[in-house]
Order: C-alpha cells, then sequence, then structure tokens
C-alpha cells in the first residue's frame, strides 16, 4: 500500500501502534463497531496500523507456543480470567468464520510429585469458577489413555484448550481492517509522538501522521511508546527469553496434543510444556530467561540500551533480588541442553537427548513495577485520547479479540 504524503492520506481517526495480534484485534473491533469512523475528521481515514517490521506478528505474536488458551490458571474475576474465557469463544468462531486453520485438541495438566497436588486442586477450582466446561480430575490410567507416554500422580483434562498459528490469525484480521477501511502501515516504526491542538503528531520510519486518538499495542516496546505520549507507565518492561526444543519426527509420538506440568504460583510462567503445532510439530518449551535485548533470540544478540534500561531501573534490582535463584536455574538450562532435557523428562520420561533439536526462540514482555513485582495481570492504562496496553503476556494472543472489544468499549465511551 502506498503511504502517499497528502493531508488526506496521512490523517487518521485513530493510530494503533504495533500489528501484533493485540494490535490488529483492537484495530479490527475499532473499525466493525464504528468506533475509529466516528473519530475521522473530512479528508482523513478511519484507522492506520503502525508495524515497526516489515511483516506482521514478527515478535510476541508469531514465537509463542500457539495455544488457545481455556481460561484454567488465571485468578477469577481478573482481566485475564475474563477475557481468556471470553477470547477462547470469540477466537474459535473467527477461524472458523475466516477458514483459519485450528483444532480444539485439549490438553492434560499433570502433577509429578505430591508437592504439587494442593496447586492442581487450586487449578481445578479456578477452571470451575471461570465457567470452564468438562475439566475432569484424572488418575494416571485416565491421563495415559489422553497421553500414553506421560508420567503423573495425577492431572486435570481440560477439553476447551486448542491449537492454531497465530500469524495466521494476524494476517486473517489484518484483511477485515483492510475490508473496512484501514490502512496496515508496514515498516512505521514510531520514534515521536506530539500533542497538536486535539489530536496528535505521530513520526514514523515512514513519514509523519496525523490522528485523533492513539492506541499502544506495542508489545516489548509499550512502555517506551507511552512515555513518547508523555505518559508514565509506572512500569518497565523487562524481556525474558523462552526457547524450545523441537521433538525429531520419530519422537514426535510421544505427545498426542498438549503436556503441561502444574505451574509455579510464585512466578507468571508456565513452565517447560510439550505442545503439538497445526503443522504436527511438537515442541519443548519455553524456559525463562532473562534476554540481552528486547528482541534478544539468543545469547548473541545484545543491545547495550536495553540491557541499560532495565539494569538502571530499581524495580528489576528489587525482582532479582527476589527470585535470583529461579532466574540462575533458568540461566543453566538455557545452557545446558542437558538439563532442558531433564526438564522434559520429568513429564515423559522416554524423551532422550537423541529425540530433540534446538527450535525457535521467543521473548515475553513481562511488565515488572517499581516493586520488583511481577505484573501477572493485563494491564491497560487511559490517557487523554490514548489507551496504553502495558501488560500483555500469555493467554493475550488468546484474549485478543476480547481485549480488542474492550478497548473499542473504552474508546468509543470517550467519544461520548
Amino acid at each position: 500500500m502506498g503511504h502517499g504524503a497528502g493531508q488526506s492520506d496521512s490523517a487518521y481517526g485513530i493510530a494503533v501502534i504495533g500489528g501484533g495480534i493485540v494490535g490488529m484485534a483492537s484495530a479490527m473491533a475499532l473499525l466493525t463497531r464504528g468506533v475509529a469512523g466516528g473519530l475521522s475528521k473530512a479528508g482523513s481515514r478511519p484507522l492506520a496500523v503502525l508495524e515497526a517490521e516489515e511483516l506482521l506478528a514478527t515478535h510476541q505474536t508469531g514465537r509463542n507456543s500457539g495455544v488457545i488458551h481455556s481460561g484454567l490458571y488465571y485468578k477469577p474475576g481478573s482481566l485475564k480470567a475474563r477475557f481468556c474465557v471470553e477470547g477462547k469463544d470469540l477466537m474459535y468462531r473467527f477461524c472458523e468464520e475466516q477458514g483459519v486453520r485450528h483444532e480444539r485438541c485439549g490438553k492434560i495438566v499433570v502433577a509429578t510429585h505430591a508437592g504439587e497436588l494442593a496447586a492442581l486442586e487450586e487449578l481445578e477450582r479456578r477452571g470451575k469458577a471461570n465457567g470452564l466446561q468438562g475439566v475432569k480430575r484424572c488418575e494416571p490410567e485416565e491421563l495415559r489413555e489422553h497421553e500414553p507416554h506421560v508420567s503423573a500422580i495425577a492431572g486435570l483434562h481440560v477439553p476447551e484448550t486448542g491449537i492454531v498459528h497465530y500469524p495466521e490469525v494476524t494476517t486473517a484480521m489484518s484483511k477485515v481492517v483492510q475490508k473496512h477501511g484501514g490502512e496496515v502501515r508496514r515498516g512505521a516504526r514510531v520514534v515521536s509522538v506530539t500533542r497538536d491542538g486535539n489530536g496528535f503528531v505521530i513520526g514514523t520510519t515512514s513519514g509523519e501522521i496525523r490522528c485523533g486518538a492513539i492506541v499502544n499495542c506495542g508489545g516489548l516496546q509499550c512502555d517506551r511508546i507511552a512515555r513518547l505520549c508523555g505518559v508514565e507507565p509506572g512500569v518497565r518492561i523487562i524481556p525474558f527469553r523462552g526457547e524450545y526444543y523441537d521433538l525429531l519426527p520419530h519422537a514426535a509420538k510421544y505427545c498426542r496434543n498438549l503436556i503441561y506440568p502444574v505451574p509455579d504460583a510464585r512466578f507468571p510462567f508456565l513452565g517447560v510444556h510439550f505442545t503439538r503445532a497445526v503443522d504436527g510439530l511438537v515442541e519443548a518449551g519455553p524456559n525463562a530467561v532473562l534476554a540481552l535485548a528486547r528482541e534478544g533470540y539468543d545469547w548473541k544478540t545484545v543491545n547495550p540500551e536495553d540491557i541499560g534500561n532495565y539494569l538502571g531501573y530499581s524495580g528489576f534490582w528489587k525482582m532479582a533480588g527476589k527470585y535470583w535463584k529461579m532466574g540462575m536455574m533458568e540461566m543453566r538450562r538455557s545452557l545446558s541442553r542437558e538439563l532442558f532435557v531433564e526438564a522434559m523428562q520429568t513429564l515423559i520420561p522416554e524423551v532422550k537427548d537423541a529425540d530433540v533439536t534446538p527450535g525457535r526462540a521467543g521473548v515475553r514482555a513481562q511488565a515488572v513495577d517499581s516493586d520488583g513485582k511481577l505484573i501477572d495481570d493485563f494491564r491497560i492504562v487511559e490517557g487523554p485520547g490514548m489507551v496504553h496496553v502495558l501488560n500483555a503476556p500469555s493467554p493475550a494472543a488468546t484474549a485478543s479479540i476480547a481485549i480488542g472489544r474492550h478497548i473499542a468499549g473504552v474508546v468509543e465511551a470517550r467519544l461520548k
């Protein structure tokens, strides 16, 4: 699409910053509900999505496990619980309507020792409180009916969980956005934001645009974008890399669908688990190791500005003081294939070193507050003419359509 320099082509009702799945779902909701049109002035277009990269879904959206989460894990009443449960159904419906390949395959969550049984019971309680259908406590023999190679003393079967390829979902959403008059600008990294009367001028690497309102879905850069907009986010993004190993084709038989451990309630990470993708690949991961760049997908990618950004933040050191043991363990597992395989063997003892090969990696944008607290729930903050999504890790992809509808509702309410 042409970027055009004329006033009519560079003026929009709303600019959505970030072309990941949350940004695209928000743009879709703003357009289909007519909210973006309500902000458009004479000679302007309703909405532009500004994506820094040349491809959509390059970062968190395209590098997660590809799971449609059920809503099992999240504290009842939290935004994660509400938006995940609602968003899961919306995601299945969207995939059906748009012809996006997906499966409602179900998963099991397993306790491997007695110390995990209380947490397993709490998961079952949360799942039922969040309205999940068909969650069932299973004994070892029942679990092996679902996953014959799993090792566990008890578990839960969660039938509403599914799998999908989220970049395909994001592409389908972008087509809906364009069909409803929105523009998707790739290669448009935001570098400045200034107020201009009742609106904004946004400087990007592909030129300036004007808009009446901003929705910040910048993911790994969301706190920086908020500051460019003159909003103090109250959190800082700390990047945690998650690495995966792929099961080689001969070993894919060890996992039929999805096998998860009972997560450690102290951390917003789910632990190393097995996931079958819609293309049949089975992968194990992710771990959670401090990254050396916000887009640092390996140990070689180092961004001094990003490192300085968290080393100069008091909240980082408070977090490190609480969780340094866990951090050291994750770092050792990142550097040791043997330790990573041991984590897999906790769930499937038959998996051997010869059965796996290093796979991809993703980086989670984890918001941390000044007290060193890892923000667990989604965080959405409003400012004058702006909405900022400041913490949207997993299950944000599952919940994206529900998050987008919520954001459209917030923007619409401010128009009245």
